[in-house]
């Protein structure tokens, strides 16, 4: 039987391409399980079943501790830089009095030295010639001036000369934002919402974890479903209720309470660090070569 040569070959002086294959070299592909995914009844900030939940119109839940704190930390940290502008604009402010005061000291001493002749005045041609005429980048003999500067140049070349460039500090955004979503969030715009907590017997003897159930069609919700929750009094259906009955009855079937369209918001789906919120909840991670060879370049893994 004939031998596979292509395959077995291995003296080359490059990689063929089954011997990269073999190295995980390319990019690979894996598909998220449930432990990468965070559960739609766990806080998006702290990843614990939440207590007590709070959802923005954007769809993100949280625990009602958490975003407070987060809002109340984000208000403290724009209060502490725009006082550190304030303070940085005062100190411009000052030094730009201070240069102006200088500038017209030495305006005065000048033109006082000038009217009395004490010292002689030099135009531009003369200005960098001393008065023994050493030009300062051609002069073998250094004046006192240029061993001042000398002294005090900032040299680029040496870690302990190194200039160092002034920190401005940047107008801070005025508004908190989501931590999730990124957009702008303010305290009342947050509304709590409620989950239909499933009290069957058989639920309740089974098992200790809590479980939900959708109180319209009373399926148990899970990652795979797609929810929705009332900004109105925040009930929460699943997709398929709320675009059948609440969408065309225009009240809740819990406590019909009564309800528009932009009462509904679309609960968005858990995803961690290491997924993101979306329905395709796979991994990329490209390598030049595998980490077994030594050579195992990386590049920053990807998700989709």
């Amino acid at each position: 039987m004939p031998q596979r040569h292509s395959k077995n070959n291995n003296d080359l002086a490059f990689f063929t391409y089954d011997e990269k294959r073999k190295l995980g070299y390319g990019t690979q592909k894996e598909r998220l399980g449930k432990d990468s995914i965070k559960p739609f009844d766990a806080c998006c900030l702290c990843l614990k079943p939440f207590i007590d939940p709070m959802c923005c119109q954007k769809g993100h839940v949280f625990c009602k501790e958490c975003i407070l704190e987060c809002l109340l930390a984000q208000k403290k940290d724009i209060q502490r830089k725009l006082a550190a502008r304030a303070a940085q604009q005062q100190q411009e402010k000052e030094e730009e009095e201070e240069k102006l005061v200088l500038q017209k000291a030495r305006e005065l001493n000048a033109f006082d030295q000038q009217n009395h002749g004490a010292v002689p005045q030099y135009n531009d041609r003369n200005h960098g010639r001393d008065k023994n005429g050493f030009h300062g980048a051609n002069s073998v003999k250094a004046t006192s001036y240029e061993e001042e500067a000398l002294r005090t140049m900032k040299a680029f070349w040496l870690p302990s000369a190194t200039p160092e460039a002034p920190v401005k500090a940047e107008a801070p955004p005025c508004s908190t934002v989501c931590p999730e979503g990124k957009e702008k969030l303010k305290l009342k715009s947050l509304f709590p919402v409620y989950f239909t907590e499933d009290k069957s017997e058989e639920k309740t003897s089974n098992s200790l974890d809590k479980s939900f159930i959708c109180p319209s069609c009373k399926v148990t919700l899970t990652n795979t479903l797609s929810l929705v929750a009332l900004s109105s009094c925040g009930h929460i259906f699943c997709k398929k209720c709320a675009d059948k009955f609440v969408t065309v009855d225009k009240v809740c079937l819990v406590c019909n309470k009564p309800c528009k369209e932009r009462n509904l918001v679309n609960l968005e789906k858990g995803g961690t660090g290491f997924a993101g919120h979306d329905d395709r909840l796979e991994a990329r991670d490209f390598k030049h070569l595998g980490s077994g060879s030594g050579l195992g370049l990386v590049r920053p893994p990807t998700k989709t």
